[in-house]
């Protein structure tokens, strides 16, 4: 893969388009509508990411579209695994940046049953620019859009290093999101499945199931990892972790789901934000969850994680 990238570089980066630096990175905790507020803004047409399509050569994809053209056919668009009625095609964007990191950095942030927040040197982020414009001249457009969950892991870094890019943050109602992740894990480890596991591990994609590996900010949740207190305690270790972060970065914005779900003029915001013409909503919502029959929880956690969730509430983008 690292070859293959090599020669991508060597042959399509001097045809690419300068790098505008005005891109758009949608990040979060799993579960926390960030595939739908990817979907949504691509759909703007405005923006150049990585899709299916460009599977499985995601870090040649000049290379792989010259070829592949040659005999790819289109596919009906199937449900994906989570179950929640998203539909995926070839031309559908998803979160295959990750790749890169793996192959640039995983050392510093991979481990057999965790993930660890990691810092980015200049050159790895040079090295990230000319990746995006590999994509963006792939994809004929200017500015880049992804969504990649593991990023909070690099939150500090991208913020700070990219300074004219757009960081929204995703951010849940906890318990709703709690009980989506519970749901999910239990979802995942019940697919008996290697390649998926393969195909995940690929992808850096520890979030639930047989190869859950949590994003160890500070101390693991001492909790199992099927109730819903373990996954509550996961929200709070990450959100409050990147409160700083969030609070302090200009551009760093948080998005709550509920609101992204709800309010017609919060989208409207985030577009004008980000330097969108205004656009309408047309790709599926995931529900924003209304809170009855949550099942009992720590209250100590639920206080807690209800606190911060106000918090992060008061510093969003206010429609």
């Amino acid at each position: 893969m690292k070859m293959l990238h090599d020669i991508e570089l060597a042959t399509q980066l001097g045809r690419a388009p300068p790098d505008s630096g005005r891109h758009v990175f949608i990040t979060g905790l799993a579960r926390s509508g960030s595939t739908a507020l990817l979907r949504n803004l691509y759909a703007t047409n405005q923006f150049g990411s990585l899709t299916y399509a460009d599977m499985p050569f995601v870090l040649a994809p000049n290379l792989w579209t010259q070829i592949s053209r040659r005999w790819r056919t289109p596919i009906e668009p199937i449900e994906r695994a989570h179950g929640d009625g998203i539909q995926i095609g070839q031309q559908s964007p998803e979160a295959f940046d990750e790749v890169f990191w793996r192959l640039t950095c995983g050392s510093s942030y991979i481990r057999s049953n965790e993930l660890l927040p990691h810092r980015l040197s200049s050159s790895m982020v040079e090295r990230f620019r000319n990746f995006i414009r590999l994509v963006l001249l792939n994809t004929d457009r200017h500015r880049y859009l992804s969504k990649g969950n593991n990023n909070i892991l690099r939150l500090s870094s991208l913020a700070e290093k990219m300074p004219d890019c757009t960081i929204l943050l995703m951010i849940r109602e906890p318990h709703d999101h709690a009980e989506s992740l519970l749901r999910q894990h239990l979802r995942s480890k019940e697919l008996k499945d290697s390649f998926r596991v393969e195909y995940k591990q690929w992808l850096v994609h520890h979030e639930f199931g047989e190869d859950h590996r949590p994003f160890r900010f500070v101390n693991l949740p001492n909790r199992n990892n099927t109730t819903i207190d373990y996954w509550l305690a996961t929200w709070i270790s990450v959100y409050r972790s990147l409160f700083n972060v969030a609070a302090e970065s200009k551009n760093v914005l948080i998005v709550p789901y509920r609101e992204f779900c709800e309010n017609t003029k919060f989208w409207e915001n985030i577009c004008s934000k980000i330097g969108v013409g205004e656009t309408d909503r047309n790709e599926i919502l995931l529900r924003a969850g209304s809170g009855s029959s949550r099942p009992p929880v720590d209250q100590m956690l639920s206080a807690e994680a209800s606190a911060l969730y106000e918090t992060y509430c008061d510093l969003a983008i206010k429609s």
